[in-house]
């Protein structure tokens, strides 16, 4: 059957819908040729409608171990081509089936280059999908980590560091590359952060998630006291978070960054990464001039902020995703180099 994909600003594109379904999210678009799997149970893609623009998407299916999460976290999703057929030794059903079990809308034989067109000119914005194109766009999900995040702590792995995973929407796979390097890590709710204290862990990691950071205000004094007490790596969401505690501003791009091919320098070498990203925030270069905030590295397209670091506190964080997932795995060593700064003897608490 027909279904319309409707755009705040008033413009309109039909697909195939298989199911009557429909929705309502903020329309953003990825750029990578694979990791769908990942993108489509990503907790940062909360809420969001997502437009593939690689015309070709399900030919190797979903498998058991690329989920980043028990679910899909995208409200809809838009495709060129979405295959019914695919072909991988580890594929155990296709997209359409996947996203069918969800009741995940779903549109294909869709314009996407040009709702990408629109999306690049007006910014990323409110849309639905819908059989009939009249759904109304007046209502939008705002506390968005709340509904991702974990409601209780829970422990993976084994090994002499023990690692506090502070979940705003974790992935799975952040989660892996630290249980990966022999590390027990203990997963504390953003709303439990007191916890961290009475753990004592050798360091804390501040998870992605979905949203604006500024939702989060009321636990910044709470980031503060624990990142200057442990040593600390943030990850998209997370590093926007540290940023924000040690006196630093963020502001929203017009469309964002999310793909598997955004190049990024580390400012300390020269060498340049390619990284997976996913975010509509960013850090602003100008506020980090009023803190202690060093920026480690930059975007190579748009010279945005893509990692700070403390200059007297092990802090260290990063925009882009350095779990790799979907790829590629050119940062993974920030994971390393993290685990060596929680290495290094200990220091007293800093903050009070």
């Amino acid at each position: 059957m027909k279904g319309y994909l409707t755009l705040e600003d008033g413009s309109q594109f039909e697909g195939e819908l298989d199911d009557p379904s429909s929705c309502e999210g903020e329309i953003v678009f990825y750029t990578g040729m694979t990791g769908y799997q990942e993108v489509l149970t990503d907790p940062s893609y909360h809420n969001q409608i997502v437009v593939f623009t690689y015309p070709l998407i399900g030919n190797y299916g979903i498998n058991t171990a690329d989920f980043e999460s028990k679910k899909p976290q995208v409200k809809g999703a838009i495709f060129y081509e979405c295959c019914d057929a695919f072909s991988h030794y580890e594929a155990k059903r296709s997209v359409k089936d996947y996203l069918g079990k969800w009741k995940v809308p779903y549109l294909y034989h869709t314009d996407t280059r040009e709702v990408v067109k629109r999306i690049r000119v007006n910014g990323s914005m409110k849309a639905s999908i819908s059989i009939d194109g009249t759904k109304s766009l007046d209502s939008f999900e705002e506390a968005l980590v709340e509904k991702v995040a974990c409601t209780n702590l829970m422990t993976c792995g084994e090994g002499d560091l023990h690692i506090a995973l502070i979940d705003f929407g974790f992935k799975k796979s952040i989660l892996q590359s630290l249980v990966d390097r022999q590390c027990k890590v203990t997963v504390i709710p953003y709303h439990q952060l007191h916890e961290v204290m009475a753990l004592s862990p050798d360091g804390v990691v501040f998870s992605n998630g979905p949203g604006d950071p500024k939702q989060l205000t009321s636990y910044l004094e709470q980031i503060k006291q624990v990142a200057s007490s442990y040593p600390s790596l943030g990850i998209c969401l997370g590093h926007q978070l540290l940023t924000l505690a040690f006196g630093g501003n963020t502001k929203k791009l017009s469309f964002g960054h999310r793909g598997a091919n955004h190049p990024v320098v580390d400012t300390h070498t020269g060498k340049v990464f390619m990284t997976s990203q996913n975010h509509s925030y960013v850090v602003d270069s100008e506020s980090l001039e009023q803190t202690e905030l060093l920026v480690r590295f930059k975007h190579i397209n748009d010279d945005s902020v893509e990692g700070i670091y403390h200059p007297e506190y092990p802090i260290m964080s990063v925009q882009f995703h350095p779990e790799a997932h979907p790829g590629p795995t050119d940062t993974e060593w920030i994971f390393d180099e993290f685990l060596a700064n929680v290495r290094q003897p200990r220091r007293e608490i800093a903050y009070a």
